[in-house]
């Protein structure tokens, strides 16, 4: 399969190097040191560390070997593409970190298991916007995320409850399990903060004399429809157009840049809406 590379293909996976880094840094920095365990393959994999010794990297890209061709078969070839740049980076950062970070940063556990987990599901979260997935029960959840509008931190939460509650075998302590289920509670949030909020989509209703000028300039430099609907000023009586755009919220940004560069003076009125379907938008899931 030939993998045609362009600048957007570098650019996300960049940010998907920095996503896998901050997940790394949580667990070797925070978790592990406190011998906190987390969910998904790599809570299995500090399991296993905890129990035999054998390194948390390997073990991690052995158990996702298996996991990957799940993901390339049912999430298309692009998507394991992804999964296996992601399962090897994050196998060679555990690797690296856990030789640099040899003693805890902080003593102080309920503080690692928050800055663990925020710092675990931030990195997942960048990681799931750009396509990707860390693997694991990443897979699982992604596959449900593609037919059914159930967010992936939710499926992560309920997949990993047995996980963590399994350390109980190791450390004998009811307040590990308590610590790595609340782990677990932050870093479903902070995915679902993240990815979630990269989908969300405004609607912009613009008011310009210009409007053909703004149009043009949305159409060419944002990619983005442009519906034109006739109004009337009930105060003025006067004859007017109205722009409709469906944006991504992080494209709004770009609409408001045009409309101050072309007309000042515009008004505008934005929403926030509950999903966008369609054609650049999100698919319909039944």
């Amino acid at each position: 399969m030939k993998i045609k590379i362009t600048a957007g293909l570098i650019r996300s996976h960049l940010i998907m190097t920095f996503g896998l880094f901050l997940t790394a840094l949580g667990w070797t920095a925070f978790l592990i040191p406190a011998k906190i365990t987390g969910g998904g393959i790599t809570g299995v994999s500090t399991l296993i560390f905890f129990g035999t010794g054998f390194p948390l990297g390997i073990s991690y890209l052995i158990i996702n070997a298996v996991l990957i061709v799940f993901a390339i078969k049912i999430l298309g070839r692009s998507f394991g593409v992804k999964t296996i740049f992601s399962v090897v980076v994050l196998s060679v950062l555990f690797s690296l970190l856990q030789q640099f970070i040899t003693e805890p940063i902080i003593n102080d556990d309920f503080l690692s298991t928050v800055l663990g987990g925020i710092l675990g599901g931030a990195g997942v979260g960048i990681v799931f916007t750009q396509g990707g997935s860390t693997g694991g029960t990443d897979i699982i959840a992604m596959i449900i995320n593609k037919y059914k509008n159930i967010s992936p931190g939710r499926i992560i939460l309920y997949l990993d409850v047995f996980i963590i509650a399994s350390s109980y075998l190791l450390f004998q302590s009811i307040e590990k399990i308590v610590y790595g289920y609340v782990t677990m509670g932050i870093a479903s949030y902070t995915i679902d903060l993240l990815f979630t909020g990269s989908k969300q989509s405004v609607q912009i209703f613009i008011f310009s004399k210009k409007y053909d000028e703004i149009a043009d300039r949305i159409g060419k430099e944002v990619g983005r429809g442009i519906t034109i609907i006739d109004g009337k000023g009930w105060y003025s009586g006067e004859q007017t157009k109205v722009l409709l755009v469906m944006v991504k919220k992080p494209e709004a940004s770009q609409i408001f840049r045009i409309i101050k560069e072309v007309d000042q003076s515009a008004f505008m009125s934005v929403n926030n809406v509950m999903g966008v379907y369609g054609q650049g938008f999100e698919k319909i899931k039944i």
